[in-house]
């Protein structure tokens, strides 16, 4: 991170989950012929940098890092403008907005190039990846690669579920509005990947962040962790310590935190680990600021407001 981004970002209440509907993307769906209301469920959202501003502004957030939204993209050029794109609006507004860089996985060539112009040239603070990507798992090892040179530099990896290949799409309502399960059942099932196959291990300077309070992580803890002691037990998988992998991972708080799933999230996770994301605009405005209300004053009665929302974004960015 450059200093001048430090600047822009230091003991600032921070967004980690938003996202930007710009032209670039827009366009890059049509001309890849990526139908976002046939593959997520829902057209794309609504959005222009005011609005985003005005919510900014009644959600008491100072500064936001926005990523590509959601289908993926993996094609090289369209993610080169994409970023493009993001760092000029963050230039536009640099104590408003920062960026993580979009990659065309799972090209590791175009992934690991595209990540040293973004970061390099266009000043991003981090990378976002899906889930999967093309059916690529996070955790999967022809991805080795790609994180060894995220690893170098201790990069900041935002993940995003996207929606596994083969779903259920009739007649079965999960398979209708990605949003509904297979959103969390992605990103669980990539975290799971990474963690069996010991990828936090392999490149332990990473900071990952999971979205949306864990997912389903917290079910899965003592699932997984006695499931992974069997599973290695019989020789069919190297042992994995469920416990010490999930502690090297951050988890925003998009989605609908009041009143059980953050508790839920303690579960498996120490305060130091948890960030705030409001996940704007998929969510609607009015909906993020009154579940943000409701969130807030619980933690305004624990006293965490200052820990969640500037403290552990500060360890995280390394402000």
């Amino acid at each position: 991170m450059t200093a001048d981004a430090a600047t822009n970002i230091s003991a600032r209440k921070i967004d980690f989950h938003a996202h930007a509907i710009l032209p670039g993307y827009v366009d890059a769906l049509k001309s890849l012929k990526i139908d976002a209301a046939a593959e997520e469920g829902f057209t794309l959202p609504k959005w222009n940098v005011e609005s985003h501003l005005e919510f900014m502004n009644a959600a008491k957030t100072d500064f936001t890092v926005l990523s590509m939204a959601t289908p993926h993209i993996s094609d090289k050029s369209a993610a080169r403008e994409i970023n493009i794109e993001f760092a000029e609006l963050c230039r536009r507004f640099p104590n408003k907005f920062g960026f993580v860089a979009t990659l065309p996985l799972p090209h590791v060539e175009g992934s690991i190039e595209e990540f040293h112009f973004a970061t390099e040239k266009l000043g991003a603070l981090g990378v976002k990846v899906a889930s999967n990507s093309d059916g690529v798992y996070l955790g999967d090892e022809k991805l080795d690669p790609i994180f060894a040179e995220l690893n170098k530099s201790g990069a900041l990896v935002i993940i995003h579920p996207s929606p596994a290949r083969l779903l259920p799409r009739e007649g079965v309502v999960t398979g209708k509005v990605m949003a509904l399960f297979e959103y969390p059942a992605d990103t669980t099932r990539a975290v799971l990947n990474m963690l069996a196959n010991r990828t936090l291990e392999k490149f332990p300077r990473l900071k990952v962040v999971v979205p949306h309070c864990g997912s389903f992580l917290p079910y899965m803890k003592q699932r997984a962790g006695a499931m992974f002691q069997m599973l290695a037990s019989m020789n069919l998988m190297e042992p994995v310590n469920f416990d010490a992998g999930i502690k090297k991972l951050f988890f925003d708080t998009a989605g609908d935190p009041m009143p059980e799933q953050f508790d839920m999230l303690l579960k498996i996770a120490s305060l130091d680990q948890i960030i705030f994301g409001s996940d704007y605009p998929y969510v609607p405005a009015q909906v993020v600021l009154g579940r943000k209300k409701l969130f807030d004053a619980e933690l305004s009665r624990r006293g965490l407001t200052e820990k969640i929302y500037v403290d552990n974004a500060r360890t995280l960015l390394e402000v």
